[in-house]
């Protein structure tokens, strides 16, 4: 399988522990255009959390790392607070769609501390990689449930899909 430059940049960061790679892979996120309404009305960065046991192995979550560098760029609160992980889940990297769906199911949360804070907010999820996008729309399921208006998405990169040539 080839391996394009944005993967070994996001596997340096999550495995080989390159944290300062996280500032800048936030950098090249930070220059995204968004629409103007989007621009006016976002109130905060949410990173998409690690299970406890993950974020002990690996000694920090990528996720808040680029969430952390792109909260003062664009000049937003980061709410590493909004959502919780409600289980474990098996790892992604290996799992077909349908399993993948399955295997975050359920697995989020928002803090109850956070409903009021969140309530008809239009919030950014940050992650490292959509793949289906099945950990992120499990986010945005428990973030809409838990009060939020809108919630768009940004990662730094795209995984292969099958089909890609």
């Amino acid at each position: 399988m080839h391996r394009g430059t944005g993967q070994l940049i996001v596997h340096a960061l999550k495995y080989d522990r390159w944290h300062g790679l996280g500032r800048e892979m936030a950098e090249r996120m930070g220059r995204l255009g968004w629409p103007p309404d989007v621009l006016e009305e976002r109130a905060a960065v949410i990173p998409v959390p690690l299970a406890a046991s993950r974020l002990r192995e690996r000694g920090f979550n990528q996720s808040e790392s680029l969430a952390d560098a792109l909260g003062p760029r664009w000049r937003l609160p980061v709410w590493t607070d909004a959502l919780e992980r409600e289980r474990a889940t098996e790892s992604q990297t290996r799992l077909t769609p349908e399993e993948r769906l399955a295997n975050v199911s359920g697995a989020f949360r928002v803090s109850a501390a956070v409903r009021r804070r969140l309530a008809n907010q239009h919030v950014v999820l940050v992650d490292d990689v959509v793949t289906t996008a099945a950990t992120l729309n499990a986010c945005a399921a428990a973030l809409v449930s838990g009060g939020a208006r809108i919630v768009s998405y940004v990662t730094f990169g795209r995984a292969p899909a099958a089909s890609d040539r």
